[in-house]
């Protein structure tokens, strides 16, 4: 069917000024924020934020992370600074080694990366009370508040954190764009004030300073720049309770930023207060918490999709987000603590048992460091936003008239428009997990504009395939040639020897058309296809999609202009960095990482003979440069699997806060798990998992005695980084699961809870290529 939308006219210049955020002195790039998106240097300014916890990944791994993320279109690097992590032990501050939190933000900033800590004092980030030390909670005082005694705590704390991050604000270069303050706290904005005031006396400095802005939080008036969040899935609700409200939310276009179901289960889900969405008019819409993944608690073990997390973002960038920011983007492992173990747990009061190492988060990047799908499909918004993100983010979220009637209205087709007076970008989120969305058959879309009049496309209606999510360009410029309309959606420009070249990526089930205003066009060439001229139109149309789908157009102005439209399958594999000298864009299945002249290809797990394809070609023959990578072969081996012991009776559930089933109490895993000897190859190469296929309740891995990788089971593999075990076996337990305990698992598992088995393993290697 037809859609139809309005553009209003521009509503005038945003508020400037109104806030006391100031960025140092004098430096060349400025950071300012509007009331409706941010500036750097004069600019709008579009940051794509991604979690990552330095204290839960080896420190010599550091860099190589880093830049994983950075080519995954990160430009900012936010980490929560864990009190309990560093001063287990009262009076003991440790910044060495893992937790050398100086020597993180310097390699932020060797490889152009902003920094953003988040300073708590409490922090969540599913670790034990929050991330405050045990000897804190100790102590005769309510933390949280002004109390006298919570505060000088505070101040020490502070104070050692700002010693550590001593030149390293923008007034010297630095890389920190903003300080978060504590975390979650709806209800204190008296309380946020004054740490915020305690972390300026003791030496920090960001232009801007954030906070938490979900569950109808009550911030000071002014002083906080609110950063909302939304997620997927939840751990944190009960195991019947089903898909949540509050998550099934986020996949409609909405202009509502508030969730209130982030971390409702430590609060009150409907609280008194300003609505947070009136503070939309003095500040823009900016996030730091969109789901990149989610945790597994005990109870609760959510599955979370590539296609959720891609149709997460998108949507949000079609809502009106200004900040695309990723909680997590890099999953980890907690540190073993000195005292205690160190994940939440009911033990420590919280309403979820976490296990005690794995915080994967099955995140884009995983907890050793794996290149998940999810990866690949945020890979290619950023890059969009790396480019038109300054075009996009002044441009306001309008919605059509028709738009769903409520939550569980999946038969309306969902859709956005960002647009100034006379072009935008559209946006459609055809996706939901758990309940599929229909396919639209016969669609089509016309956006009126104040200037220049509607836009309308395609040129025949198409079937919007359920699972579809996407972004068209409406009327956007590329190198003097207007494209008007095109049904595949933008990824990223590269220079070709002066010619700009628009890379764009179609729509699996939609076939790309694109249409260019006649008028910017002097000739065009295309491979496939046909060229027609309808209404003072361009129209390409039959463009078979892939690396050979360049149109080649002549502007009017005698410019030349490359619009390169690549196949779904073939985008996923697209990264832009510089190589041989120049910026050019990458193909390769594995990852890429672009190191200030040198190029690595990760090569992916059974690819073959591992390949890259760059454009433009470097010698000039042909459009990709096809590059086969050689060196010596690895062998890996094989890993061996031998039942040691069957399991026994699966232990009764016991429950805990909440009434919430409790993880089973470390003497069943000696008395009744299932446990296997898993013995590895000699001279096992770095970059190795040992990949574990089982079914079961909750496994655990050992060198010796040591605990040294956890998993709950939710039908998902079980990976441990081999590099972090150098040894030649490993003693997996698994426990079985008790049959009508009150716990979720996903439907996707298959059912195998109950059955404590590993049924194979296997080894799993990522090599590493140097690209001169």
């Amino acid at each position: 069917m037809p859609h139809r939308l309005s553009v209003p006219a521009p509503s005038g210049p945003p508020l400037t000024g109104h806030l006391p955020f100031a960025d140092a002195p004098g430096v060349p790039d400025p950071i300012e924020v509007t009331s409706r998106y941010l500036t750097r240097g004069g600019r709008p300014w579009f940051p794509v934020s991604g979690e990552f916890h330095y204290s839960r990944y080896p420190a010599g791994e550091w860099e190589e992370e880093l830049l994983k993320m950075k080519a995954g279109g990160i430009t900012v690097v936010a980490s929560y600074v864990i009190w309990i992590h560093h001063e287990e032990i009262e009076g003991r501050v440790r910044f060495d080694g893992d937790r050398d939190l100086r020597r993180f933000v310097e390699l932020c900033a060797r490889h152009g990366l902003d920094f953003i800590p988040r300073i708590g004092p409490w922090v969540h980030a599913e670790v034990r009370n929050g991330g405050l030390p045990d000897w804190l909670s100790a102590r005769d005082c309510v933390p949280r508040t002004d109390d006298p005694v919570y505060l000088e705590a505070v101040g020490a704390w502070f104070a050692a954190i700002a010693g550590e991050l001593r030149g390293l604000d923008r007034a010297h270069g630095g890389p920190i764009v903003a300080v978060q303050i504590e975390n979650e706290l709806y209800d204190q904005p008296g309380h946020l004030l004054t740490l915020k005031r305690m972390a300026q006396e003791a030496g920090l400095s960001a232009p801007l300073w954030t906070s938490t802005a979900w569950g109808g939080v009550r911030l000071p008036p002014d002083e906080l720049l609110p950063l909302y969040g939304g997620y997927t899935e939840t751990f944190w609700t009960e195991a019947d309770g089903g898909w949540p409200d509050t998550c099934r939310k986020h996949f409609f276009f909405t202009h509502q930023r508030d969730d209130e179901g982030i971390g409702s289960d430590l609060r009150p889900v409907h609280v008194r207060g300003s609505a947070p969405d009136a503070l939309a008019d003095r500040f823009p819409w900016a996030t730091c918490e969109l789901g990149g993944g989610m945790a597994v608690s005990y109870h609760r073990r959510p599955r979370v999709d590539a296609a959720d997390i891609a149709a997460l973002g998108l949507t949000k960038i079609g809502c009106g987000s200004v900040w695309q920011g990723y909680y997590m983007f890099h999953g980890g492992t907690n540190p073993p603590g000195e005292l205690t173990s160190l994940q939440e747990s009911h033990a420590t009061g919280y309403p979820n048992d976490l296990p005690v190492l794995t915080y994967d988060f099955q995140a884009p990047l995983g907890e050793y460091g794996q290149y998940r799908a999810t990866y690949d499909e945020l890979r290619l918004q950023h890059l969009l936003l790396a480019d038109f993100g300054h075009l996009i983010a002044p441009m306001e979220s309008v919605l059509p008239e028709e738009r769903p009637r409520g939550q569980d209205d999946r038969d309306t087709l969902r859709w956005a428009v960002r647009g100034d007076g006379g072009s935008g970008f559209l946006f459609v989120n055809n996706h939901q997990p758990h309940e599929p969305l229909p396919d639209h058959p016969g669609t089509s879309f016309t956006v009126e504009f104040p200037e220049g009049g509607p836009v309308t496309l395609p040129s025949t209606p198409v079937t919007v395939p359920s699972g579809a999510t996407f972004c068209w360009p409406l009327r956007l410029d590329v190198g003097g040639v207007r494209v008007e309309w095109a049904t595949a959606q933008p990824v990223c420009t590269v220079d070709d020897s002066g010619r700009t070249v628009l890379v764009l990526v179609a729509v699996e089930g939609i076939a790309p058309e694109l249409a260019l205003d006649a008028s910017t066009v002097g000739s065009v060439r295309t491979p496939s296809g046909k060229v027609t001229y309808p209404d003072g139109r361009v129209l390409v149309s039959g463009l078979r999609p892939g690396t050979d789908a360049l149109v080649e157009v002549e502007t009017s102005g005698g410019d030349r202009v490359g619009l390169l439209v690549l196949d779904a399958v073939t985008a996923r594999t697209a990264y832009r960095g510089v190589v041989w000298g120049a910026e050019r864009l990458v193909l390769a299945e594995g990852g890429v990482v672009f190191d200030q002249g040198e190029v690595r290809v990760h090569s992916a797990p059974s690819a073959g003979q591992p390949s890259f394809a760059v454009f433009p070609s470097p010698d000039e023959q042909g459009m990709f440069k096809q590059c086969v990578l050689s060196g010596d072969d690895v062998s890996v081996g094989e890993a061996s699997v031998t039942l040691v012991r069957a399991a026994g009776a699966a232990p009764e559930p016991v429950t805990g806060v909440l009434g919430r089933a409790s993880a089973p109490a470390d003497k069943y895993f000696d008395a009744v798990a299932a446990e296997y000897l898993v013995e590895l190859p000699d001279g096992v190469p770095p970059g190795t998992l040992l990949r574990i296929h089982w079914t079961g309740d909750v496994g655990r891995a050992y060198v010796g005695d040591a605990l040294v990788a956890d998993q709950f089971f939710s039908g998902r593999v079980w990976d441990i980084g081999l590099d972090r075990v150098p040894v030649g076996s490993l003693r997996v337990r698994v426990l079985p699961g008790f049959e009508g305990a009150d716990v979720y698992v996903p439907p996707e598992a298959g059912g195998g809870w109950g059955r404590a088995c590993i049924e194979r393993v296997e080894l799993v290697t990522v090599r590493r290529w140097a690209v001169g």
